[in-house]
């Protein structure tokens, strides 16, 4: 019996090893929302998968459905965001999101608007030098982006500037002035979703 390839994008949000040499991992997926899968003999040496499936990569993934739970049976990190992958404090932040992203997710939903804040989250890193306060201001502004997606901040006008607009530099610096208020904002949103 075949069973049908999805082909899909992902986010690589953590991994824990099992076996021998095989890891689940939790992936945020374009098509599925977040999905738990198996990725077997990755660990090996000789595993071509090892190099695509590393905690933080944004990767093209095929999973294959199983009875309890998905396999991976190929995948490629999206090779153009080697700086983010090199930056300690770019690693920390992008940690960071992806426990909110587990904290938030339960189960699959696809979510498109919530992972196209993570590609553009990923984009505008690599694009941008960013200093750490700079990466500070901008996790703030991606929870909220990420809160406003999910339904927890309703009507933003204080925050409308920060949920509804393109991440830019200005908006980095208007950030940095209002942070004060932007994490009133998470931590109100936080509380009111019980999570």
């Amino acid at each position: 019996m075949s069973h049908k390839i999805h082909h899909t994008e992902g986010f690589i949000i953590s991994g824990s090893n099992y076996g021998e040499a095989n890891r689940y991992l939790s992936i945020f997926t374009r098509d599925f929302g977040l999905v738990r899968a198996s990725a077997q003999s990755v660990r090996k040496v000789s595993s071509k998968l090892r190099f695509s499936l590393q905690d933080n990569f944004y990767t093209r993934v095929d999973l294959v459905r199983g009875k309890e739970i998905w396999r991976v049976t190929n995948a490629k990190k999206f090779s153009n965001f080697d700086k983010i992958y090199g930056d300690s404090n770019i690693l920390k932040f992008l940690a960071n999101i992806f426990r909110l992203t587990k904290r938030l997710c339960h189960g699959e939903e696809q979510n498109e608007e919530f992972f196209d804040i993570l590609t553009e989250t990923y984009q505008f890193l690599e694009a941008e030098n960013l200093t750490e306060g700079d990466i500070k201001n901008f996790e703030c502004v991606t929870v909220l982006r990420i809160l406003h997606s999910l339904g927890y901040i309703g009507e933003p006008s204080n925050v409308s500037a920060f949920v509804e607009s393109v991440i830019t530099r200005p908006i980095l610096q208007e950030a940095q002035m209002s942070r004060r208020i932007l994490i009133e904002e998470i931590n109100r949103s936080l509380r009111e979703s019980q999570l």
